[in-house]
């Protein structure tokens, strides 16, 4: 028997209307309990199935993608959860109801997939219920993390044009380890011995790039290079840093309620990291006047590390001199240059070549020395002919690789 689309599309919204009273009977948190509702789902479909036989009731055809819409649209995101579901798909954007756009492999594509404006609305308000974190006409815009660790930013219409705009950044994992990323391509094998030589030696990593360059796979993967003994806490906006720790703890931003109060921003949470007793200090992403506080600690000799974007090794020193003249007219370039220049050791900067990877191309050296209002710097490892290829330089604080037991000259002469 052929039963129509439209037919089916009716079945499915009744099925819908079952599976949600079933999930309000059960008292169920459908977001938090995705197998209960799945199992209610597969029971309701089955049930029509049985009745289908008589011919009461049109048949559904193929049960498990029946179930699984009805999934999409109880406990997940609707239209979006197909996209949220495929490993493939990096990033997700919706510019406008009928402009919804997925990234794959560093390269964006149109999909053919058409909401309308209650849907996006509907899709927004079910996203952010999951988070704890709103968006209104006072605030526009916000940045939360999702269920399942992906990255969620909503910019509001009216500060959006025509629609309000959506981006999921999913976490997608390909790498834990340094020697992870070996294999993935992103930097060659005596790269990664330096830096995870220089994250067990103590020594201040800055991770730069653009968007989606890869920073925060780094700062990952450089923090699981972190000794177990150390007590590690990380700040950051949202919850992205992900590495095994045993002594490690996590603090993230809250925005403010509607009384306008209990706000507590990056900078809050680097200062009150410091009294929590750390051996090393994670940053997520460093972009305005939290600059200064993470400079001080840095300055102050706890170890750390954090992502900053920007261009090239060169331009991220530039944009760390300039962050914290954004922490008050008294803060000025003759005490933040020299600081800056003390208290970065190693700038690794990614980018994404041509075909969408993900590679470091640059792992420069700051001794801490200046050439008037200019940081000089070394070349440790440098892009040349495709490829990442050792430089004349040598990373700074020598000392402390002694102190562990490691000659990095000996370790870069390898390279060479």
């Amino acid at each position: 028997m052929v039963v129509s689309t439209h037919a089916v599309d009716e079945v499915v919204a009744r099925l819908d209307d079952d599976l949600r009273a079933a999930v309000r009977r059960d008292g169920l948190d459908p977001q938090a309990e995705v197998a209960t509702v799945r199992r209610l789902a597969v029971e309701l479909v089955r049930a029509h199935d049985e009745r289908s036989l008589t011919g009461v009731v049109p048949p559904v055809g193929d049960q498990e993608s029946v179930v699984s819409e009805l999934v999409a649209r109880v406990a997940g995101f609707g239209p979006l959860q197909p996209f949220l579901d495929d490993p493939t798909v990096e990033e997700i954007w919706i510019n406008g109801p009928d402009r919804v756009f997925v990234a794959r492999h560093g390269r964006h594509e149109l999909t053919n997939l058409v909401l309308d404006e209650a849907e996006v609305a509907d899709l927004v308000e079910r996203m952010l219920k999951s988070t704890g974190r709103r968006v209104d006409l006072s605030r526009p815009f916000v940045d939360a993390m999702l269920p399942a660790g992906h990255r969620l930013h909503v910019v509001l219409r009216g500060i959006a044009r025509g629609s309000s705009a959506v981006n999921i950044r999913k976490f997608v994992v390909r790498a834990h380890r340094l020697s992870e990323l070996v294999e993935l391509g992103t930097l060659p094998p005596a790269a990664a011995h330096l830096l995870e030589a220089s994250v067990r030696a103590g020594i201040n990593i800055l991770v730069t790039g653009g968007t989606q360059a890869g920073k925060t796979t780094m700062l990952n993967c450089l923090a699981a290079a972190i000794p177990g003994g150390e007590r590690v806490i990380s700040a950051e906006e949202v919850f992205e840093i992900r590495f095994p720790h045993p002594d490690w703890v996590a603090l993230q931003t809250r925005q403010e309620g509607l009384e306008g109060t209990g706000e507590v921003r990056l900078r809050d949470l680097v200062k009150e990291s410091l009294r929590m007793r750390p051996s090393r200090i994670i940053v997520g992403e460093v972009r305005a006047e939290e600059c200064l506080d993470l400079l001080l600690a840095l300055n102050a000799g706890l170890p750390g590390m954090c992502t900053l974007h920007a261009n090239s090794a060169r331009e991220a020193l530039t944009k760390a001199c300039t962050l914290p003249l954004l922490a008050g007219e008294n803060i000025s370039a003759r005490f933040v240059v020299p600081t800056v220049a003390a208290s970065i050791d190693l700038v690794v900067h990614l980018a994404l070549d041509p075909g969408g990877a993900r590679r470091v191309v640059e792992i420069v050296a700051v001794p801490g020395r200046m050439e008037g209002e200019v940081i000089e710097t070394e070349s440790v490892f440098t892009w040349h002919e495709g490829r990442l290829r050792r430089g004349i330089g040598l990373p700074p604080r020598l000392d402390r690789f002694r102190r562990i037991g490691i000659d990095v000259v000996r370790l870069l002469g390898e390279a060479d």
